[in-house]
């Protein structure tokens, strides 16, 4: 992903959750996803998918149990 593609990710994401805290990272030495954080926290990974010409991104984020219970 280009620093364009990423600035746009992030704006959506941005609108999306309600939060300026959000930041889309370009990840090393990896060109298909990036990361997103909200404040220095990880929460998930994006990844670029193109197929038939069309390009999607899939938003993959875990939840641990243990988060839960903090909660």
């Amino acid at each position: 992903m280009d620093k364009e593609e990423i600035a746009r990710l992030q704006a959506y994401l941005r609108k999306t959750f309600g939060t300026t805290n959000l930041e889309v990272r370009a990840r090393p030495k990896k060109t298909d996803s990036a990361e997103v954080f909200i404040g220095d926290e990880f929460i998930a990974v994006l990844f670029r998918e193109e197929e038939d010409g069309e390009i999607s991104y899939q938003f993959q984020m875990a939840i641990l149990d243990l988060d839960l219970k903090e909660a």
